[in-house]
């Protein structure tokens, strides 16, 4: 079974997926707000899925940041469409400058670095790969 991950904006949503074995994350794809419950429904209708992961906004002192709200009701929304998939959140302070700083040290031209989306989708692996790290040392 495979974990998903998701990196919640109001705009885009980024996403990333392990294989079966659980063992690598890689980026799935960056979908609209408003398209990623009917994106999900179509993957989980195809590849079984262990649990959601949803990065969590917060300050440097560890509370909530202002878009933390909107993240809450994204994963409400997760829980009430798939009741039987649990879902789990991990901090993802600095998820984006370190997804920034990735793609900058990958070669890719400024047009492509600049991407919202990719910055997205890598912001997505990098949650999931903290959330198995995490799991991994707690085994």
């Amino acid at each position: 079974m495979r974990i998903m991950a998701f990196d919640y904006g109001t705009k885009r949503v980024g996403m990333a997926v392990t294989d079966p074995l659980q063992l690598i994350a890689t980026a799935l794809e960056t979908v609209h707000a408003r398209d990623v419950q009917d994106y999900v429904k179509a993957y989980v209708a195809r590849e079984e899925v262990e649990v959601f992961v949803v990065g969590m906004p917060r300050q440097l002192d560890g509370s909530d940041s202002e878009s933390a709200q909107h993240v809450k009701g994204f994963v409400r929304s997760l829980r009430s469409a798939f009741p039987a998939i649990p879902v789990e959140t991990i901090d993802e302070r600095f998820t984006s400058k370190i997804a920034s700083a990735s793609i900058a040290q990958s070669g890719m031209t400024k047009k492509k670095r600049q991407d919202k989306s990719l910055i997205d989708s890598v912001s997505a692996v990098i949650i999931l790969q903290s959330y198995l790290e995490r799991r991994d040392f707690h085994r």
